[in-house]
């Protein structure tokens, strides 16, 4: 929960700083809805469905309709596009129990989804915009990753005319953004063709994460609209986009790339505070009262062990930081720092080391792990 939380504070942050508006969408909506979004058709295998009050409804396996929703509840200007709607929305998806694996593949999970409306003049500055905050994502996490643009798939819907528009929009974005890419022929979604993100962890295996979909028939479904600023009415063009993709799978893909080992920023046990004996116990607890008082997810260990294992058992536990405590830290206030990145720290005051801590928190630094002799 402490890493799932920090990934959706850093979302936050990340998407009000790029002009997102975040809503909340209902899990469970109506028959009518998914029959009207096609999922009803082409999806219904994959859903949970219940009736209430003598109605069909169904658990959202996805976000857009409930995006769309939202863009219905008032009328549209061009002035008031593009409309960019974040949502952390938990969907429910019927997997088949042989093809569950993990944190990897789940019924259950959060999608950081978001859809954008626009005109088709936004086309291509939203997708690179889009682009540009994958990458930031990605190389947060030190991720490597490649691009793939799929085109039209044999069964979809749609004209030849608005697949064309639609396709070359992805293509210019990319390399307007220079980034190289491959194309895979016929992969599109039916509704639109869409840019994928396989990223690269750090033992080598890919993972399909980023996407960014365009689609003109959810639009068309729902009677979109928008008042042009020739006073007329127009259809919006939607986006479909996720980062992490699901957090839940995310998280697993983290838990693997960094082996446990994860950046301060990250990690669910920040410091541990490590009292050489029990005589130490009551200065232990000052500095880690300190340390929660700052906002530091931090522990003590006041077992009756050497301090030799507790460490080593802190090493092994991967917690960034460790504080060791005794008679001349008690006396000058100090704290003995031992880090995974970089052994014997020497000693600091607590203050300074709580500065220093902050930083690498706030700049979400990754400090490379310093591998055991």
């Amino acid at each position: 929960m402490v890493l799932k939380n920090t990934l959706l504070d850093y979302w936050h942050e990340l998407h009000e700083r790029n002009g997102y508006q975040e809503i909340s969408t209902p899990v469970i909506l109506n028959r009518s809805l998914w029959e009207t979004s096609g999922h009803w058709d082409h999806y219904k295998e994959n859903m949970y469905t219940t009736v209430i009050d003598d109605q069909d409804y169904a658990v959202k396996p996805m976000n857009c309709p409930g995006g769309v929703l939202v863009y219905q509840s008032e009328p549209r200007s061009y002035r008031d596009l593009p409309l960019r709607l974040g949502e952390l929305g938990l969907v429910h998806r019927h997997e088949k129990s042989g093809q569950l694996h993990g944190l990897m593949r789940v019924r259950c999970f959060t999608q950081d989804d978001a859809h954008i409306f626009m005109t088709p003049e936004q086309i291509r500055e939203e997708i690179k915009g889009v682009a540009r905050l994958i990458d930031e994502v990605y190389s947060l996490f030190g991720f490597s990753y490649h691009v793939e643009l799929s085109t039209r798939p044999e069964d979809s819907m749609g004209s030849d005319q608005d697949w064309e528009m639609a396709t070359e929009a992805l293509r210019g974005a990319l390399d307007d953004l220079g980034l190289p890419y491959e194309v895979n022929e016929g992969d599109g979604a039916f509704y639109g063709p869409k840019i994928d993100f396989h990223l690269q962890d750090s033992i080598g295996r890919t993972w399909q994460c980023g996407t960014i979909q365009l689609d003109f028939q959810l639009p068309l479904r729902f009677g979109l609209e928008y008042i042009g600023a020739d006073g007329e009415k127009h259809r919006p063009i939607m986006i479909h986009r996720v980062a992490f993709g699901s957090i839940e799978r995310f998280i697993g893909i983290l838990i693997e790339h960094f082996a446990g080992a994860f950046p301060t920023w990250l990690a669910p046990v920040q410091v541990r505070v490590l009292p050489i004996s029990e005589k130490y116990q009551d200065y232990a607890g000052q500095v880690l009262g300190r340390l929660k008082e700052a906002g530091i997810r931090a522990e003590a260990d006041g077992r009756s062990e050497k301090i030799g294992y507790k460490i080593r058992e802190a090493r092994l536990a991967k917690i960034p930081y460790m504080l060791v405590v005794g008679a001349k830290e008690e006396e000058q206030g100090l704290v003995s720092v031992r880090s995974r990145f970089a052994g014997d720290e020497g000693q600091q005051q607590l203050e300074e080391f709580l500065a220093e801590i902050k930083k690498e928190i706030a700049e979400k630094r990754i400090r490379e792990t310093k591998t055991e002799e």
